[in-house]
């Protein structure tokens, strides 16, 4: 059993890579030589690369794969390591890829903004996932993933093609300020609405008109006020705290 979770924990791992490799390059050639924005190849990026692993996690129990799992945020960070200036100038192809999410405005803080908040999102969702298992929640740790992975995912490309209300937000590490739109904002709390009814088998009667109440407006508020391409560890954090509580004080 276990040598054949290791090798499905390789295939898993494998199939990130060659879906990560192809995605950002072409994305990247899209970029460069078809003029199209990295707000929308970034955001193309994102949804392939996020919902692949939760499809080829979907067979994995809880319990025999937490190290790897573990083992595979480490390498999910250690990746972007392939991406530093000097291995990025000598290697075209690496070069193309990072043109795929490399936004104009972000320059030279690209790179530091991405990798920060991968650390910090599994930071968070590792013992967050623990704590959920322990209480017989695990079901329900995936709820704050697709909230951020879909409505995130939509709010840029929706903001940078219909945003008319802007307001703006801070950036770490940085002075400057950037804008986000309220169009883009609602599209995290529409996703909140659905992914949470979505769930509501899991809820009391009570729980659910909570979480319904409570999560969509808190992420999306988070997502609004997170500082620039930090949204995922605060809105994991505040979506498990939120979720958490709902479940074991109602």
């Amino acid at each position: 059993m276990e040598m054949l979770l290791e090798f499905g924990y390789f295939i898993n791992q494998s199939t990130n890579v060659i879906v990560l490799i192809i995605t950002q390059f072409v994305n990247g050639l899209l970029v460069i030589h078809k003029n199209v924005k990295v707000n929308y190849t970034r955001k193309i990026n994102h949804f392939l690369l996020f919902f692949v692993p939760i499809y080829l996690n979907r067979g994995y129990a809880h319990e025999q794969a937490f190290e790897l799992y573990a083992l595979g945020a480490i390498l999910a960070v250690a990746k972007f390591i392939f991406y530093i200036k000097p291995i990025r100038d000598r290697v075209y192809f690496i070069r193309v890829m990072f043109h795929s999410f490399d936004r104009p405005e972000d320059r030279p803080y690209t790179l530091l903004w991405i990798v920060t908040q991968t650390a910090a999102g599994y930071i968070i969702l590792l013992p967050a996932s623990i704590i959920f298992a322990q209480y017989d929640l695990f079901h329900l740790v995936v709820i704050p993933i697709l909230i951020y992975g879909i409505g995130d995912g939509l709010a840029e490309p929706v903001g940078v093609r219909f945003g008319r209300h802007k307001y703006q937000t801070f950036a770490l590490f940085s002075r400057r300020t950037y804008i986000r739109t309220l169009e883009g904002s609602a599209m995290v709390f529409i996703t909140g609405l659905v992914v949470v009814a979505a769930f509501y088998n899991y809820f009391s009667t009570l729980q659910f008109i909570v979480a319904m109440a409570v999560i969509p407006l808190l992420l999306t508020l988070v997502e609004a006020f997170s500082p620039h391409t930090w949204d995922s560890p605060t809105m994991f954090f505040a979506g498990y705290l939120a979720l958490f509580g709902i479940m074991v004080l109602l």
